[in-house]
């Protein structure tokens, strides 16, 4: 997920620069009584995160004489820099990064502030301009128990099924893909479909000598980033969602103990998606969510589940794209009765991604880091930030001329997030996200190595699962 802007932070710069942002003379009164103040703000190196380095603090800066200091690094930097800083108290962060998947993490530890309280106790730091109602529904993962707000939302996307419309629109692919598989070529609606087309166009790669593979696989041998493909993106479109445990049965993981975990439908999805693996190109093996975008904007494959932040260089960056005006999107292929399951509330069909800014507790400049907070989540910044990097948190950005034009330019993504973003969900609401991970992941890498098979590796996972949350307190 790690990618420059689309555009390049002076020419931002300048666009937001020049643009008319409502009432800046509050922005300068409220500045003044923190003049001097540096807040210092640690995040992944995502396009959002680079736009608010690189765009929103500066302009923040000149109007508030409060300056902004911006650290963007790793995804596993940025975890252990802030956390390590929270658990010890030491104050280094005013605001840090906080992604949908961990924040119950943080709240089950009372790390962050509760941004709704601190406004709603400071009258004065209240910017006419920012409102918790503009937020889109995305907002909801970041509340407390109380229904209180503990993180801005700074990016929210949905990981969604990309492909090659000058592939799947090329009338000698198409004719040969009918004759081989009896069917008009078309985006897949069912894993069958998606196999057979992925099939379809390795082959072809090989047979025409061409760089050029059926499907992207997000296979890292060693790295988080396969297990969040397949618990997040790939076992739901086969119905089993929330990793395959279910909180009101006492945690169960495997299906002795009622859990889906190492259910047949989870042994299928993983054995299919090891499949595509095995015919997707050979750094596959080796790609988190970064290189899958890499793959796909380098022309490598005809489709693929990529992150929806990356879907706006990918298809429209001629500078780091070879794909730009030939990118489709769709929503991924599921199994029967999953989108039934989606459409009902019961389940989803794939990962609903992003991330907040929050304050730690252990902050020492909360109120001018609220300021900041406000500033990013206002209605005026959104349009260049969504342009920047295909990312909606305000319900009013999907309106604006500039994000139609780059929805024309994407392919209708945004139509898509707006429309169904409903169908996809965030990572379920466990406290203990990390330490189940932790504790599954070694496994799940053999599985990737070899050194166990599919099945009797989620049934080892399964188990460790259930250790590990009886070992938290969760299970009884």
């Amino acid at each position: 997920m790690n990618f420059a802007l689309r555009l390049g932070a002076s020419a931002l710069a300048m666009t937001i620069a020049t643009s008319a942002f409502a009432d800046d003379a509050y922005w300068k009164k409220a500045g003044e009584p923190y003049q001097g103040v540096v807040l210092h703000g640690v995040t992944e190196s995502t396009p959002p995160s680079n736009y608010i380095k690189d765009v929103l603090a500066p302009k923040f800066e000149e109007l508030t004489g409060i300056r902004v200091d911006i650290e963007t690094t790793s995804w596993d930097q940025m975890y252990d820099k802030a956390i390590k800083d929270m658990e010890a108290g030491t104050g280094i962060y005013d605001m840090i990064y906080i992604e949908q998947d961990i924040i119950y993490s943080y709240l089950a530890r009372d790390f962050l502030v509760d941004t709704t309280k601190l406004l709603a106790d400071n009258p004065a730091l209240k910017a006419p301009t920012y409102s918790e109602d503009k937020f889109t529904t995305f907002a909801n993962y970041f509340r407390g128990a109380n229904g209180d707000l503990y993180g801005v939302p700074m990016e929210a996307f949905i990981k969604i099924y990309l492909y090659r419309t000058d592939l799947f629109n090329d009338p000698e692919i198409k004719a040969a893909f009918k004759e081989k598989t009896g069917r008009d070529l078309a985006p897949a609606t069912t894993h069958e479909e998606y196999t057979e087309i992925a099939e379809f166009f390795t082959q072809w790669g090989k047979d025409h000598n061409m760089d050029l593979w059926g499907t992207t696989a997000q296979a890292h041998t060693g790295h988080v980033a396969s297990w969040y493909e397949y618990f997040e993106s790939i076992a739901p479109t086969f119905g089993v969602y929330n990793w395959g445990i279910d909180a009101n049965n006492n945690y169960a993981a495997s299906v002795e103990h009622g859990g889906q975990m190492n259910s047949d439908k989870a042994k299928e999805a993983l054995t299919w998606w090891l499949h595509l693996r095995d015919i997707a190109p050979p750094e596959s093996v080796q790609s988190t969510w970064t290189e899958v975008g890499t793959t796909f904007g380098a022309g490598r494959v005809a489709q693929g589940l990529v992150y929806g932040e990356n879907a706006g260089w990918i298809a429209a960056d001629k500078n780091k794209s070879l794909v730009t005006g030939k990118v489709g999107v769709a929503l991924p292929p599921v199994s029967p009765g999953v989108m039934e399951d989606a459409e009902s509330g019961k389940g989803y069909i794939g990962y609903y991604d992003g991330g907040a800014f929050g304050i730690p507790v252990t902050s020492k400049n909360k109120e001018a880091a609220a300021l900041f907070l406000e500033y990013m989540g206002q209605d005026e910044v959104q349009p260049d930030w969504a342009v920047a990097a295909p990312r909606v948190t305000n319900k009013a950005t999907y309106d604006d001329p500039k994000v139609q034009a780059m929805n024309t330019e994407l392919g209708g993504y945004y139509d898509l997030l707006k429309d169904k973003g409903y169908l996809f969900a965030g990572a379920p609401a466990y406290p203990f996200h990390a330490q189940v991970r932790e504790a599954t992941a070694p496994t799940f890498f053999k599985i990737l190595t070899g050194e166990l098979s599919a099945s009797d590796g989620l049934d080892q996972m399964a188990a460790e699962a259930e250790a590990e949350l009886t070992n938290l307190g969760y299970r009884k």
